[in-house]
């Protein structure tokens, strides 16, 4: 039974706490110029020295070596996310039209958003359907929710600018495993010709072990990936030598991000989770959230609802913070109801101490993003990030009288706002950006 309270929509509260820690540095003399190191004070022998300090009994001169600290090293790395890219065969339809008939073109479907995506210093994706090139291309046509993309959807995130791709989700034996070996095999290729990182989903539990690791701007940053289910798929892998690591799997989760915590500066957890077509958390989520943060996870980025979720920091014991994003929603889809098509792009900066190595998130918030699609057949499919989109662009989109009929089918701009507000707490709302 899936869960629906948009209809009536309510504002998701959350108390966010938020704990600046300063760190400071002392020496005798420090130059105006923060990014100088500090220097000793200056000592002149003989009977001019302006401190006064007494002599020895040999008559020579006694200094002292002032103490000082290292100046405190910050450096910042400023990340996007995006959801779920669900590639519907109305999605795949669009790119088609747009190609005139020569394979695809997804690029001017993703196109306003570039700049949010390009502006950061790395960019994750959660690239929710397999790319297996001797099956047929298929998404979720005539009602069986089965998916498999066209190759040139890689082609068209990765020219966006998404460093990171998580492959962790519920469809990935949608053509069973020599489709998700293929798959894998498929990204790793991109990985190779292109500065990208792909995770979530292994050739081998050797492969699963790696922890993949981005350096950037000089902070080192490891990414995990894990998944609820396969869709009833899972014994599929029995006898295979391919991996995905399932979040019932807690004492392998737990030994990653402890893993992750010891080689890299930061970690980040791609988590595939929660009830479908709610905007509210299951308790175990918020559980197994707590538990990572606990483990070791700085960021936790929610995906598989396909609709927007709240988010909040997560306390330890030892009174450090981890954030939580409890789901991003969709990045595009060609889904019917009104809360499918508003989805999440998280949007903050890590910054890292490298003298105290604490790891800060500042400036945490969501930019709104709408798929946009007209009627018939859902032509003119686009993404717009909240603050590019208008009343006039709301009051033409075709989801009203898209078919098949979703059950909440009323759009404006009204209910744009009334689903930002049930999912984002005020506070983390970015919507000029």
């Amino acid at each position: 039974m899936k869960l629906r309270n948009i209809k009536a929509i309510a504002l998701c509260s959350v108390m966010a706490v938020f704990s600046v820690l300063g760190t400071g540095c002392s020496g005798t003399r420090t130059v105006a110029n923060t990014n100088d190191v500090t220097q000793p004070a200056e000592t002149v022998s003989g009977e001019d020295t302006p401190t006064g300090e007494p002599e020895s009994a040999s008559g020579t001169e006694t200094s002292t070596e002032p103490e000082t600290q290292p100046e405190t090293k910050e450096k910042r790395v400023h990340v996007v996310a995006a959801g779920d890219n669900l590639i519907h065969y109305s999605v795949y339809k669009n790119a088609e039209a747009l190609a005139g008939g020569h394979g695809y073109d997804f690029k001017p479907m993703y196109e306003n958003m570039r700049y949010i995506v390009e502006n950061a210093d790395v960019a994750i994706l959660n690239q929710e359907t397999i790319i297996s090139q001797s099956n047929e291309v298929r998404g979720a046509n005539g009602g069986a929710l089965l998916f498999n993309s066209p190759a040139e959807v890689a082609d068209a995130v990765i020219d966006l600018g998404f460093d990171v791709f998580t492959m962790a989700n519920n469809h990935l034996l949608d053509c069973g495993t020599q489709g998700l070996e293929e798959s894998i095999k498929f990204w790793n290729m991109k990985a190779e010709t292109n500065d990208i990182t792909v995770l979530g989903a292994y050739l081998s539990e050797e492969d699963a072990n790696r922890i993949r690791i981005r350096e950037v701007n000089g902070v080192k940053i490891a990414f995990l990936a894990y998944a609820e289910n396969i869709n009833g798929f899972e014994q599929q892998l029995n006898g295979s030598p391919l991996r995905v690591i399932l979040n019932y799997e807690e004492d392998v989760i737990e030994r990653q991000i402890k893993e992750a915590r010891q080689q890299a500066d930061v970690v980040i957890v791609s988590a595939h989770w929660g009830a479908e077509d709610t905007n509210v958390v299951r308790d175990d989520v918020k559980v197994l959230a707590q538990k990572m943060v606990n483990w070791g996870a700085d960021v936790i980025l929610g995906c598989h609802p396909h609709t927007a979720q709240t988010m909040e920091w997560l306390t330890r014991e030892d009174g450090s913070k981890g954030f939580v994003f409890y789901s991003m929603g969709n990045f595009i889809c060609a889904q019917t109801d009104n809360f499918n098509v508003v989805g999440e792009i998280p949007d903050f900066d890590i910054v890292f101490d490298e003298t105290t190595k604490e790891v800060k998130l500042e400036d945490i918030g969501v930019i709104p993003d709408i798929i946009h699609y007209e009627s018939p057949s859902f032509a003119n499919m686009k993404l717009y990030p909240y603050s590019k989109y208008t009343p006039e662009l709301a009051a033409a989109h075709g989801l009203p009288t898209a078919v098949p009929r979703g059950t909440y089918t009323t759009f404006g701009w009204d209910v744009i706002n009334q689903i930002i507000d049930a999912a984002i707490p005020k506070e983390f709302q970015k919507l000029d950006k």
